[in-house]
């Protein structure tokens, strides 16, 4: 094999639906029109064809140079062609089977198409940003604390690694050398953290101290036992509309989907059958 059809392969299993608007970036020749690209017996495949199936694609490939996408992505619709003619002139089209999958496929795509539609309407820019003033903007920003820990397994061991650090050792040499810990490479380094991302004993500890402050007594966890000594102290910061639009998006086109389900199962007349084909109870829509 090829190497340019071994790689449209696999550009094939990535071909998903992905919102996307890349045809600028690939460019028919002559400019203007819909020019052809290549015919497979007789069958056409245009430059349209290939700009829809380059939306498709995941963003990783997406951002190949179009130089090399764009025979990639011909090479494919070429084998596709050819595999497609086959089957149709065997008659496998018409199949029961084949039928079945393609009145399935139907089903869903229909059913995205629905879906797509509400969202379009109902996820706008206006609401997206109304979303990040409350959710983000609104909301008190989170204490957060970046920590080091020194974990061993006893009391006894970490009492006496407290006592080693107020006669003026240093902590991260210290982890280095004692911890059993993560982190303990970096000087038992935890980065900054929430209360809710630590065990609690452990977080309870970390907020209780100031930057620069080791905490008077180990803390037991599920782990073993920690000294810990606090860093800093900060306010998560909040990240930018930009930076917290592709999230936002994401909830609100799952709410919107939701709802609209909802919404239609409620207004259906629905009713349940056993395996064996006896009426089930109704049940609260």
């Amino acid at each position: 094999m090829s190497a340019i059809p071994f790689r449209a392969a696999l550009l094939a299993t990535a071909l998903l639906a992905a919102p996307l608007t890349v045809t600028a970036q690939i460019q028919p020749v002559a400019p203007g029109g819909d020019p052809v690209v290549a015919r497979v017996d007789g069958a056409e495949i245009r430059f349209s064809d290939v700009a829809e199936a380059a939306r498709r694609l995941p963003e990783q490939f997406r951002s190949m140079p179009p130089q090399v996408l764009f025979p990639l992505l011909i090479d494919q619709m070429i084998s596709e062609a050819v595999v497609t003619q086959a089957a149709r002139k065997a008659g496998l089209q018409d199949t029961p089977e084949v039928r079945r999958q393609m009145a399935r496929i139907e089903d869903q795509v229909i059913q995205q198409a629905l879906i797509g539609r509400e969202i379009a309407e109902k996820v706008t820019e206006q609401s997206l940003r109304a979303r990040y003033q409350r959710e983000i903007v609104d909301k008190p920003a989170e204490a957060e604390v970046r920590a080091r820990h020194i974990l061993v397994q006893t009391e006894s061991e970490a009492r006496a690694i407290i006592a080693t650090l107020a006669g003026g050792a240093d902590f991260a040499a210290t982890a280095r050398e004692k911890s059993r810990g993560p982190g303990a490479a970096e000087g038992g380094d935890l980065g900054f953290f929430k209360k809710e991302d630590m065990p609690e004993a452990l977080a309870e500890a970390a907020f209780a101290l100031q930057p620069g402050q080791v905490g008077p007594n180990p803390v037991r966890t599920q782990f073993g036992w920690h000294v810990v000594k606090v860093e800093e102290r900060r306010e998560q910061p909040r990240p930018s509309f930009e930076e917290a639009e592709p999230a936002l998006r994401r909830a609100a086109s799952e709410e919107v989907a939701e709802a609209l389900v909802e919404r239609l199962r409620g207004q259906a007349r629905v009713e349940r059958f056993g395996l064996d084909g006896s009426p089930l109870p109704a049940t609260p829509r």
